[in-house]
């Protein structure tokens, strides 16, 4: 039996074809999209529910089944209040086009991030403000940011300003920013015993170097006693930037370059109307 190619094209097959190309991506859209979000643990919630549910239909558990039923069936209102913040963002992002074009999407929240943190960083610095800032990177925070008072709030230069501010509640002690958030203040970080940190660099900067030594955590430290603004990470010390240094520096780490990413789908479409185009 010979394959006939021409005669297997038919509308029907090239209609499942087709069904199936857009349900593809549509999830890997989806997952780009939630990449790097606390929505991102909502999907291994799911998997171990899913798997619960076929387990106890697997083994007969009938009050186990029935549960994870009801949790199936109520859990959808309730994500969609819990993950309000998540769809509407990913609802702007669709209005703006950034869904389909994940390839030019510019790293908003990123970008947000360091803005806020300059204009902290400028105020406290000109006023000699003392700071501590750890941004939680691939290593987890969690042990410290227990050790603070829970926040979650975004990241603004104004809350970190009034943070910092001397003799208030929350000045002492660490600010820890977590996916882009401000997961804690008053957070405790070890301290270095180093003997290689200078003798006029106080308990903040210490505690930024000893924060390097045992996670991948980026520290910002501005002094009280001099405005000097020092980046720690990785157990490397960064004395005396200037604006323009941790701006570059600040990029280079949170907004990694990625190689230039094309749409498959929209770049086969371009191609099959540019080619129609021909006489």
């Amino acid at each position: 039996m010979v394959f006939d190619p021409i005669g297997w094209i038919t509308w029907g097959n090239a209609a499942r074809l087709l069904d199936v190309l857009v349900i593809w991506f549509v999830i890997y859209e989806l997952i780009m999209l939630l990449r790097g979000t606390r929505a991102v643990m909502l999907f291994r919630g799911i998997l171990v529910i899913i798997v619960i549910k076929i387990a106890s239909w697997y083994l007969g558990l009938e009050t186990v089944s029935w549960v994870m039923d009801q949790v199936i069936n109520w859990g959808v209102i309730a994500l969609v209040i819990v993950f309000q913040p998540e769809i509407r963002q990913g609802l702007e992002r669709l209005g703006r086009g950034s869904f389909i074009q994940r390839g030019r999407t510019v790293y908003d929240d990123e970008e947000n991030l360091i803005e806020s943190l300059d204009k902290a960083i400028q105020y406290m610095s000109k006023r000699r403000i003392g700071a501590l800032i750890a941004i939680q990177m691939e290593t987890g925070l969690e042990e410290y940011i227990e050790t603070g008072i829970d926040l979650d709030a975004d990241v603004t230069g104004e809350l970190l300003i009034n943070i910092f501010i001397p003799n208030t509640p929350l000045h002492d002690g660490a600010v820890i920013i977590k996916n882009n958030r401000i997961a804690s203040a008053t957070a405790y970080l070890p301290l270095s015993d180093s003997n290689l940190i200078p003798k006029e660099l106080g308990t903040r900067h210490r505690a930024a170097v000893g924060i390097s030594e045992v996670t991948d955590a980026l520290t910002i430290v501005v002094s009280e006693e001099t405005g000097e603004v020092m980046f720690t990470r990785n157990n490397e010390m960064m004395r005396n930037l200037s604006q323009k240094d941790y701006l570059n520096y600040l990029r280079k780490q949170l907004i990694p370059a990625e190689p230039e990413r094309h749409n498959w789908f929209l770049d086969a479409v371009n191609q099959l109307f540019r080619g129609g185009g021909r006489q």
